[in-house]
């Protein structure tokens, strides 16, 4: 997601106008426009102090679907409902028995 995009996003989430968010950041209205439509690429530093007028923070987390087996999830989705009702349960059943020995 672009800065100004998520920019934009925080400013409206906190109800706030471009002239009320450069104000409150310390920032001239210009930039946060030219931030916004993308014609300026903020340092992370002056995108942090600017969400932080809005409540928000930028925070680095893992991307979705970084650490999955697409392959899997594409073989379960052929299933019909049906097919992967009876896996799960047939999955379910599978743990309850490793744990069951687990235990012993």
């Amino acid at each position: 997601m672009r800065a100004g995009t998520i920019l934009r996003h925080a400013r409206r989430r906190a109800r706030m106008t471009q002239r009320q968010l450069a104000a409150a950041a310390g920032t001239p209205q210009s930039t946060v426009g030219r931030i916004e439509t993308g014609r300026l690429n903020p340092t992370v530093e002056s995108l942090r102090r600017l969400l932080a007028a809005t409540g928000h923070d930028l925070e680095l987390v893992p991307a979705a679907g970084a650490d999955e087996d697409r392959s899997l999830i594409r073989d379960r989705l052929r299933l019909t409902p049906a097919q992967r009702a009876r896996l799960a349960i047939a999955e379910t059943r599978a743990v309850y028995r490793f744990r069951r020995v687990q235990d012993r």
